[in-house]
């Protein structure tokens, strides 16, 4: 028998915010993935390693329905978009976008073999960042909101000797959120640019050198989360490292170059 007119009806509960999160099978990805997913976010897990993720949430008991993994290659454009085409089909459209995934390796312009690895750092830290942001654009533009999150880094501020892929590259990340930021304004869709410094990750655990103001991965993204809700422009990750990059940039070169003289360089893929 259909209810009365004077019972109350049932009210259809809100969706939970979606959140979609590049490079989700360790560091700075997984740590924010966990992040949202203990705030009772929908998550979509995006790595080439499929079943790291898997291995990784399994001992947690996590519900199925918080969740979905895609398996994408980020340095592959057509391989990320699907992901995110995907994404759009299982779970909708998300309310963040974090392009996380990056590749870090040292270079050195003398060795041929170093070239084909800044083509490799530049397809995954900048065409793989672009390619992630497209499929969704044109439907957050018409829903009138939406975060697009970069990871760029304090490495995009000032180059480092053996680091001048990975550091030109996120100086383009900064530069191109910055682009997309401006084409956006007005339309309800928030462009945040993320600068980490010294995050503890496998990654940076390789490094050869002191790396001053090291946060931890879980505090990074709790941080992290707390400036993309605000729709922060751009932030750097902790503040003790926003003033030391703001102090960098203001040094003559001359000085700058004397300061780095004797610093150990990224390790190279070859060494």
């Amino acid at each position: 028998m259909p209810p009365s007119p004077s019972q109350p009806q049932p009210q259809p509960q809100p969706q939970r915010p979606l959140v979609f999160i590049t490079g989700a099978s360790s560091g700075i990805g997984q740590a924010l993935a966990w992040h949202y997913l203990q705030a009772g976010w929908r998550v979509a897990l995006v790595a080439r390693r499929a079943d790291v993720i898997k291995n990784w949430l399994s001992p947690h008991q996590t519900m199925a329905s918080s969740y979905e993994i895609y398996s994408a290659d980020v340095g592959q454009p057509e391989s990320i978009i699907a992901a995110a085409q995907a994404c759009l089909e299982r779970q909708g459209l998300p309310d963040v976008v974090i392009a996380n995934a990056g590749i870090s390796i040292g270079m050195d312009s003398a060795e041929r073999a170093d070239l084909e690895v800044m083509a490799r750092i530049f397809a995954t830290n900048n065409l793989g960042l672009a390619a992630t942001f497209h499929p969704f654009i044109a439907a957050m533009r018409a829903r009138g909101s939406g975060r697009l999150v970069g990871i760029a880094s304090v490495a995009g501020i000032r180059g480092l000797p053996g680091h001048g892929a990975y550091c030109a590259s996120k100086a383009a990340v900064i530069n191109y959120c910055e682009s997309l930021r401006g084409e956006l304004r007005g339309s309800g869709v928030r462009v945040v640019t993320l600068s980490p410094g010294y995050v503890d990750t496998p990654l940076t655990r390789q490094n050869r050198y002191a790396m001053p103001f090291l946060l931890p991965a879980d505090e990074f993204a709790r941080q992290a989360a707390r400036a993309i809700a605000r729709g922060d422009s751009y932030r750097v990750i902790p503040w003790p490292m926003a003033w030391a990059a703001k102090l960098l940039r203001l040094l003559p070169n001359a000085l700058f170059d004397r300061l780095l003289a004797g610093r150990a360089r990224k390790q190279r893929q070859a060494t």
